[in-house]
């Protein structure tokens, strides 16, 4: 387990400034420790009928240590402590950086890389469930093994202005004559906000022009690849992306639940493993692999990529391509993540510069 002092290390600087912070005096203490209340017995709540599996599951959340210090940040999962983890040993995130969070809901890894990527930085999410997105994210809700869908996602990360913060600036003072002051349009487009802002921008094919002048450039090249620096090549192919995050699991078809209407339910609602290992495991192979060849089209020289996996045969082949495509990769199983889990990850290291795709792929 994480030792008390690297744990706080870990979750001192998380705490962001729109996050409810504990109360002065507050300490992590063990998790195994316990406390007893000294007020008076209260009545027994009314218990309801639930399945086995349900109160075993709520058991284990009660009693989990980093659930509920996710609880007392803020976090929207526990999964927040596994990122947080393999980040301190990586250092995959810098200030500024463009980074795309597959499978995003219910949040938590968006809200650690949204931390550490300000200022500056844009921090997009997929997910194919409708979840409410952590401040500072943009979400895309949608399949991601839809090609529309991971097209519309490149679209709006070549943009370099989509999903960056906003600066407030101070509006200037209306005239009396209304000279200086804002004009209609100008306020209009004031009042409908970023979002709509840049949807529209979206819609008009701003992103969609610029993709074809890319492809264009790409396909009648004009001699001057090698005066090019390496930033300007990356552009120019289209490849903005500093971290390409990957907790993707495959969900089952919702089958109760549906009389709730909050928008975070359905990622609690419907269930992202079978039980079954090796269905699980190869639903994970496929969706890592979707993930990684995304990740060849969008991800610059020098960024890094991190997948959940399950367990099984077919891990070696997703670890080989990886190794093609980056100088260092790494299994691990964080301490945050069950023991009884077969879930582990892949983080891979400093993409490298010119591997191309019969390379990576090939069996």
């Amino acid at each position: 387990m994480l030792s008390r002092r690297v744990f706080r290390r870990l979750t001192d600087s998380l705490l962001l400034g729109s996050f409810s912070k504990p109360a002065a005096g507050f300490s992590i203490v063990s998790k195994y420790s316990s406390c007893r209340s000294h007020s008076r017995p209260t009545a027994s709540p009314i218990r309801h009928a639930s399945s086995s599996s349900s109160t075993r599951w709520k058991s284990r959340q009660g009693k989990d240590f980093f659930a509920k210090e996710a609880r007392v940040q803020g976090l929207k999962s526990r999964a927040a402590f596994k990122l947080l983890e393999m980040n301190e040993k990586y250092k995959l995130f810098k200030p500024g950086q463009t980074v795309v969070d597959l499978g995003f809901a219910p949040g938590s890894w968006s809200q650690v890389a949204v931390n550490r990527t300000v200022p500056d930085g844009r921090v997009v999410g997929i997910d194919i469930i409708p979840t409410q997105p952590p401040k500072g994210v943009s979400t895309i809700q949608g399949n991601f093994l839809s090609p529309a869908i991971q097209a519309e996602v490149r679209a709006y990360v070549q943009d370099p202005n989509l999903g960056r913060p906003h600066r407030q600036t101070a509006l200037p003072i209306q005239e009396e004559d209304g000279s200086k002051g804002l004009t209609e349009a100008e306020s209009e487009e004031i009042e409908r906000g970023y979002i709509d802002i840049g949807r529209r921008e979206h819609l008009e094919g701003v992103e969609t022009e610029s993709i074809g002048q890319l492809d264009a450039e790409r396909d009648h090249p004009d001699g001057r690849d090698g005066k090019l620096s390496r930033k300007e090549r990356d552009r120019r192919d289209g490849r903005v992306v500093d971290v390409v995050l990957s907790d993707m699991s495959e969900p089952w078809d919702q089958t109760t639940g549906f009389h709730k209407r909050s928008l975070s339910d359905p990622y609690f609602r419907m269930m992202n493993t079978s039980g079954i290992a090796f269905k699980d495991h190869a639903g994970s192979m496929d969706l890592c692999m979707a993930a990684l060849e995304f990740s060849f089209d969008t991800l610059r020289v020098g960024g890094h990529f991190l997948c959940k996996f399950y367990q099984g045969s077919e891990d070696k082949a997703l670890e080989t391509k990886l190794k093609r495509l980056f100088s260092k990769v790494h299994r691990e199983k964080p301490d945050s993540s069950r023991s009884e889990s077969k879930e582990a990850y892949f983080v891979a290291l400093r993409r490298k510069e010119n591997q191309t795709r019969e390379e990576v792929f090939r069996e």
